[in-house]
């Protein structure tokens, strides 16, 4: 999908750029990591092999609300692994650093591929052309040509996310259920005390970046996107069985997985 900057390149500058500017607000009862603990961490760093983390190319700091509470509004960091031209999935944390909590995750998909969904599916996804052109959606420590080459990418996607751990409300363990989150689509609705602390943190202008921004083409929004504006909210519910999972049998039986077509 980041044809316009090669994946190497791209991760090469990620490496050392954007963290370490946004601490986590949690903290985890516990006590403290053994050394025995540590040993063994150091030593399956040194000797186990990551490849999924290590497919991960781009660093994005934007906003989530949750679908149908606008006012339930936090800053969340994306870091993104490029499966395919139409398709990138992200894992979201509360900050940049070392501790940072695993928040959620998102799955970002083509205009193409968001076109052929059914109606339903289409509710659960939102648009990604304004966090794009208004500059909130930002890829820290990437030079300009490397962030409009990205975002020009992003704008025309369509992104699912679900929020696990609400870190914004819970601030020691990941509680209740997972949360449906929706991103921003117009002026006003961000709160503006948030976007001007994460700017002033990672020590960018939103301004200046719509600006740059500008001259990025997006496409009109796909019917069925950004469903809460029609007053369409969806959120997950506690309910005794399977729900719409429930595909298999009830009790113990041979994999699903393995069935033949």
């Amino acid at each position: 999908m980041l044809k316009l900057w090669p994946l190497a390149a791209l991760s090469l500058l990620l490496a050392g750029c954007g963290g370490n500017t946004s601490p986590t607000n949690v903290k985890s009862p516990g006590l403290p990591t053994s050394s025995s603990l540590q040993l063994l961490e150091s030593g399956a760093e040194v000797m186990q092999s990551r490849p999924p983390i290590e497919a991960i190319s781009a660093y994005l700091d934007g906003f989530h609300f949750y679908n149908g509470d606008q006012n339930g509004q936090m800053e969340a960091h994306h870091y993104v692994t490029v499966l395919n031209e139409d398709v990138m999935q992200a894992v979201i944390y509360d900050g940049n650093t070392r501790d940072a909590k695993l928040m959620g995750v998102e799955y970002i998909i083509s205009e193409r591929l968001y076109k052929r969904l059914p109606p339903e599916e289409k509710k659960l996804w939102h648009s990604h052309q304004y966090e794009v052109k208004s500059g909130s959606l930002i890829a820290p420590g990437l030079p300009a040509t490397a962030d409009h080459a990205l975002m020009s990418r992003i704008a025309n996607t369509y992104g699912k996310t679900w929020h696990t751990w609400h870190t914004d409300r819970d601030k020691t363990l990941p509680l209740g259920i997972p949360a449906l989150m929706m991103g921003f689509t117009a002026d006003g609705q961000l709160d503006q005390r948030l976007l001007n602390e994460r700017d002033q943190r990672f020590g960018v202008d939103t301004k200046k970046i719509r600006a740059e921004r500008a001259d990025i083409v997006t496409h009109p929004v796909v019917p069925g996107a950004n469903a809460w504006q029609q007053g369409e909210v969806i959120q997950l519910k506690r309910v005794a069985g399977g729900g719409e999972h429930a595909h298999g049998e009830t009790h113990f039986a041979p994999a699903e997985q393995l069935k033949k077509p």
